[in-house]
Order: C-alpha cells, then sequence, then structure tokens
C-alpha cells in the first residue's frame, strides 16, 4: 500500500497539470484557467456521446502562424453536431469548400463547428445541446468534428474549458 502512495501523487500532480498543457500552457489564456476567466461559460460536448479526440489543439506561436485552431473529434457521418453552450449564431453556411457554423457566447467566447450541415440560421439564439447542424464528412480520413474556440482574439483549446473540473484525489 505504501508503495502505491508515490504512484497516486504523481497521478494526482498530472491531472493537476494536464489541461494547461492540453492548452498549450502560454500564460493565463482562459483555457490555462478551464474557463474560469471572468463571464467565459463552461462548455459541454457537441458530440452525443462525448467523442475520442483524433488530433490535439496546437496553439499557432503567432497570430498568422502555424498549428490547429481547434481540436479534432471523431464522429458519424450525419450526426447531430451540438451547441457547447448557450449563443447566437454569428455564422452558418458555406466557406470555402466546407460548411461550418460559429456561435458567440458570453464572456468573449466564440466556437466553430466543422464541416457542419447547418440546421440553423444567422442571428439565431441557441441552448447549450441544441442541435446546430449535422455532421458532413471530409474534414479527417474518417467522418471527424473540427471543434475551435476563441475568447476575444485568442484561440484556446475547447477541451480545456469543458465543464466538470479536474480529478482530483480524496485524502486518504
Amino acid at each position: 500500500m505504501r508503495a502505491l502512495i508515490p504512484v497516486l501523487l504523481c497521478c494526482a500532480l498530472i491531472g493537476a497539470f494536464a489541461p494547461a498543457v492540453a492548452a498549450g500552457h502560454r500564460g493565463g489564456d482562459a483555457a490555462d484557467r478551464g474557463g474560469a476567466a471572468a463571464g467565459v461559460p463552461a462548455l459541454s460536448w457537441p458530440l452525443d456521446p462525448p467523442p475520442a479526440p483524433v488530433r490535439p489543439f496546437e496553439p499557432p506561436e503567432h497570430a498568422y502562424g502555424p498549428g490547429h485552431r481547434g481540436v479534432d473529434l471523431a464522429g458519424a457521418s450525419g450526426q447531430p453536431v451540438l451547441a457547447a453552450a448557450d449563443g447566437v449564431v454569428v455564422f452558418a453556411g458555406r466557406l470555402a469548400d466546407r460548411e461550418l457554423v460559429s456561435l458567440e457566447h458570453t464572456g468573449g467566447l466564440r466556437t466553430s463547428y466543422e464541416p457542419v450541415h447547418p440546421l440553423v440560421e444567422t442571428g439565431q439564439r441557441v441552448s447549450r445541446g441544441q442541435p446546430i447542424g449535422r455532421l458532413q464528412p471530409g474534414h479527417c480520413p474518417e467522418p471527424c468534428l473540427h471543434w475551435g474556440a476563441r475568447v476575444d482574439d485568442a484561440y484556446v483549446d475547447p477541451l480545456g474549458l469543458l465543464g466538470g473540473g479536474r480529478v482530483r484525489l480524496l485524502p486518504w
């Protein structure tokens, strides 16, 4: 039992710092704080059941630098895509070569979902969990949802904004 204590302590430390690492820990954006920034809502999963991430968030070094400004989540073609929080549709339609939906939320948060055939219209209010579109093939080799998030002008890891808090170990 004593040999298990260092392993559990190490797991607790990894769990405490994992969201910051996943968010590309760059010193204080909303994702580093798990969405605790003033007015930034906690998000819920945009697919049900909660999907497996197939490509992580990779923050760019600067505004126009290379990176992956969202996460790719495994899904099924035609699967309903859900609003991750209450908001207003700021774009629903075709942009370049694919369809997408973008929502504006409180606290300067904006989320995007692609490739998604919209079931909503620009200007429409949506509620957390409401279907906003249907997942389309074409972004990944297998169907996947590219889910992005920005707080003000900074791209953040949407997984770092998911509600539910961090896993913590209870004292003996």
